[in-house]
C-alpha cells in the first residue's frame, strides 16, 4: 500500500461524520502513518500519551495475531471509555484507529462502522 493511501483512508473516514474526533493510520511499531484530526478540537491526550496509545494498539494487534487461526483475524474493535468511543479496524498488519464524540447515539456509531468497513475492505 502506498503511502499517500493512508492519507487517503484517512480523509475519507473523517468524512463519514462529523462526530469523528480523529482518524489515524497506525503501523505495526505504533508509529503514526497518516491521521486526520477534526478542526480547532483540543486532543484529549498530550503528544506522549498518544505515542503510548499508539504502542499499545501495536502490541495488542501482535497479541490478538496468536487467536487468528481459531477465532478469525479482528476485524474491528469498538471500546466506550467515559470521555470517548474508539474504533479500530484492521488492515493487514496496520490498525486505522478512530476516536468519535462520547454522546453519540449507537445507531450513529453503528452508520459509522458500516461507512468506514467498505474503505478498509479496500485496502485489505
Amino acid at each position: 500500500m502506498a503511502k499517500k493511501d493512508y492519507q487517503t483512508i484517512c480523509d475519507s473516514i473523517a468524512s463519514i461524520s462529523h462526530y469523528i474526533r480523529f482518524v489515524g493510520v497506525v503501523g505495526k511499531g505504533g508509529q503514526l502513518l497518516a491521521h486526520r484530526r477534526r478542526p480547532d478540537l483540543e486532543p484529549l491526550l498530550n503528544a506522549k500519551n498518544t505515542r503510548y496509545q499508539f504502542s499499545h494498539i501495536a502490541i495488542k494487534t501482535d497479541l490478538e495475531a496468536f487467536f487468528d487461526k481459531n477465532l478469525g483475524e479482528v476485524e474491528f474493535v469498538w471500546e466506550e471509555r467515559k470521555k470517548v468511543q474508539t474504533i479500530s479496524f484492521a488492515i493487514k498488519k496496520l490498525r486505522v484507529w478512530i476516536s468519535i464524540d462520547k454522546k453519540v447515539v449507537r445507531t450513529e456509531m453503528l452508520r459509522i462502522i458500516d461507512a468506514c468497513l467498505p474503505i478498509v475492505k479496500k485496502y485489505s
